[in-house]
């Protein structure tokens, strides 16, 4: 479970956020929605961190809190290492991943003749799926994806939404997308709902 409690968050005159209060249940799988500059990716950069609130508390239960598995993320860039084959980006992301895991893992969503080569030799649409398979290939305690539909056919967009539900099991996941075709398995919330 995350939390949000009176979260409020501004850059410089812009309000974002003003005493937000959502919760994120484990298990379940959320969809973020709301026009673009809503806050759908301060709220994402908030709960891994990389943002911090101007006030209110974020809460975190304590088999998250407990737990060493950490967190699987799709950001909006792919932030892959280019010289690095696919298989070398999905293994970083573990210690003492299995090559052969990697392996199937990334077979489930890219041909397997693409998965040596060096990343920057593929497409954009080829390396979204290296991001998302890097994010969510082993067991993490929950996942954050924005915006993981960016540069994908409607083909291999319903391949990544296979492979999403997949992977949630018993796990949270919390998705940002501008695009909820085919999410019907997640609960919807839109930040237009929240307003400043």
């Amino acid at each position: 479970m995350i939390e949000f409690k009176n979260i409020s968050k501004s850059y410089n005159d812009l309000v974002v956020f003003d005493k937000l209060n959502i919760k994120f249940e484990e298990g379940k799988c959320y969809l973020l929605t709301g026009i673009s500059g809503i806050g759908k990716t301060t709220l994402l950069r908030l709960i891994l961190g990389l943002e911090k609130a101007d006030s209110g508390e974020i809460i975190f239960s304590d088999e998250i809190k407990n737990s060493d598995e950490g967190v699987g993320v799709v950001f909006q860039e792919d932030r892959l290492l280019e010289d690095f084959s696919s298989i070398e980006n999905v293994m970083l992301t573990k210690a003492n991943a299995k090559k052969e895991d990697a392996i199937n893992e990334l077979k489930k969503l890219l041909d397997e003749s693409l998965i040596n080569k060096p990343v920057k030799k593929l497409s954009g649409g080829q390396k979204r799926r290296v991001s998302i398979v890097r994010a969510l290939a082993f067991s993490r305690d929950f996942y954050i994806l924005d915006e993981p539909f960016n540069g994908l056919d409607e083909g291999n967009k319903d391949k990544v939404i296979s492979y999403i539900k997949e992977k949630q099991k018993d796990k949270l996941i919390i998705i940002a997308s501008h695009d909820s075709k085919g999410l019907c398995f997640a609960d919807e919330i839109s930040l237009d709902d929240y307003p400043i």
